[in-house]
């Protein structure tokens, strides 16, 4: 499905937030690179796909009425055969219908296991004075504790990218540090421009979050999105 499409669905049937199939539908079609994503509605759809995959492979619960994939049980990771995927799919359903019974739950999203990088944050949120608001940092601990990240008012070009990129605290940990894998900083403010024209050129959407993103030397991977829309 197309974005017009994924947005128009979602506006008929009365909801604000996007599964995170759609959101990563929306981003790939902006040009941001997401970790393939494939719903399944059953166990045996979930082994299927992990099969075509290849192992290792993530389990996620796919509700719109989860927000906190982790905390209701929703996320089982390193799958590495046929006996696992079938075992985390039953424990994610008994583990979300138990933490909310009333949740629409459509099945579990199946996605590779992606290559472990530098994590960053990307996103926008809407604001009542300025607009959308573009931001980015580090990931994980570091954006929950350290509140470390960067934020411009859309539209931005590269420049305001490569400061984004730049005027983080924690850059060091971008460059290689202690060993670590150096960080693709160009593709990094090549997102940041691709979310930005993205937003600028779709109403309607109130906030975008992209977290984790692993950053590697050759390129970035957006491994968890949310898109929530804004009241009509």
């Amino acid at each position: 499905m197309t974005t017009a499409q994924i947005l128009s669905r979602a506006r008929q049937e009365k909801r604000k937030v996007l599964t995170e199939i759609e959101a990563k539908s929306i981003l790939g079609e902006a040009g941001i690179t997401c970790t393939p994503t494939v719903l399944a509605t059953s166990r045996e759809k979930a082994v299927s796909v992990s099969e075509e995959f290849g192992y290792p492979v993530v389990l996620k619960v796919s509700s719109v009425d989860i927000s906190h994939k982790s905390d209701a049980g929703g996320v089982k990771v390193g799958l590495k055969n046929r006996a696992e995927v079938e075992a985390a799919y039953d424990a994610i359903m008994t583990s979300c219908r138990a933490y909310a019974p009333g949740a629409d739950i459509e099945g579990v999203s199946v996605q590779p296991m992606a290559r472990p990088g530098t994590e960053v944050i990307m996103g926008m949120t809407r604001d009542k004075s300025f607009g959308p608001v573009l931001m980015f940092g580090l990931g994980g601990v570091f954006v929950e504790v350290l509140k470390d990240v960067a934020f411009r008012i859309v539209p931005i070009d590269g420049n305001d990218a490569a400061e984004m990129v730049d005027g983080i605290q924690g850059k060091k940990l971008l460059e290689g540090y202690r060993g670590k894998e150096t960080a693709d900083k160009a593709r990094l403010q090549e997102m940041l421009v691709q979310l930005s024209t993205f937003v600028d050129a779709t109403p309607g959407i109130e906030e975008i979050d992209m977290n984790p993103v692993f950053a590697y030397s050759d390129g970035a991977m957006v491994v968890d999105a949310r898109i929530i829309l804004s009241e009509e």
